[in-house]
């Protein structure tokens, strides 16, 4: 199933840069970022469940902000992309 991860991290100290790099480092483990602080992941329930768990211990819950969206495995209709990133096939091989 397609996931949307996005995230704000409060970077106003170091403590929150850290945090921030934390937070992207441990997406980009599980999928391709589409904007600064967005990732589209290909995830089963136990690792969106593993992520979910890794981002919240990361993260500063009375500063920080995590959404999850899960489009599902029918997501090809929700999603409309514009502008100049071109988009990618989620179910494509990801070359790292």
């Amino acid at each position: 199933m397609l996931v949307l991860i996005t995230y704000d991290v409060n970077t106003e100290n170091a403590a929150g840069r850290r945090r921030l790099r934390k937070v992207a480092k441990e997406c980009v483990n599980y999928g391709q970022r589409v904007q600064n602080s967005v990732f589209e992941c290909n995830l089963d329930a136990a690792k969106l469940e593993l992520v979910k768990h890794k981002l919240e211990k990361l993260m500063d819950p009375e500063r920080d902000s995590l959404r999850i969206y899960n489009l599902g495995n029918n997501y090809s209709g929700k999603i409309c992309h514009i502008g100049v990133k071109e988009s990618y096939d989620a179910e494509d091989v990801l070359m790292i």
